[in-house]
């Protein structure tokens, strides 16, 4: 049976490459499989693109796979172009009618979207509190991330990783 795949927007990967942390991202939820969809791909620029290429080239655990939407998938994906980003509208449409999971921090675009077709999402912070629970960052690697991303420019809730719950139903 096929794993279910997390499909990464690009601001998710925008953190963890800000944070110096991208090639962890595959290994705090290993039971899923990592993709990144050519149109998502396409908006990566500078470190983030580079980190990109390197964990496609040599770890092999973020694959980037081109969208290809048809029928349904390419009416929702017009639909929500109209309003959304290209990258988040590609993910939105490819997680509705694959049931997959998105990665993405943009809960403007996508929360309401996701909760009313019962797309399950995962935000930086979701991950970030995994990576914590799993034991792969201690609380003072969450905080520095969220610094770091902060300090580059992004922006990402300043929480108590200790005490956070997250919103998804992984």
């Amino acid at each position: 049976m096929e794993k279910v795949k997390i499909v990464l927007d690009a601001d998710v990967i925008l953190h963890f490459s800000k944070a110096g942390r991208l090639s962890i991202l595959p290994d705090i939820l290993p039971e899923y499989d990592y993709i990144v969809l050519d149109y998502v791909r396409d908006e990566l620029r500078g470190d983030a693109k580079e980190q990109m290429d390197k964990m496609e080239a040599w770890m092999k655990k973020i694959k980037t796979i081109p969208f290809v939407p048809h029928g349904e998938m390419m009416r929702e994906y017009i639909l929500l172009n109209k309003t959304k980003g290209k990258g988040e509208s590609a993910c939105m449409a490819y997680c509705r009618f694959t049931n997959n999971v998105i990665g993405s921090s943009n809960l403007k675009d996508i929360k309401d979207y996701c909760i009313l077709n019962k797309i399950a999402y995962l935000t930086t912070t979701d991950f970030l509190y995994y990576a914590y629970t799993r034991k792969i960052l201690t609380k003072k690697d969450c905080e520095d991330f969220v610094s770091a991303v902060l300090t580059k420019g992004s922006r990402i809730p300043q929480i108590d990783i200790t005490t956070y719950t997250p919103n998804t139903l992984i």
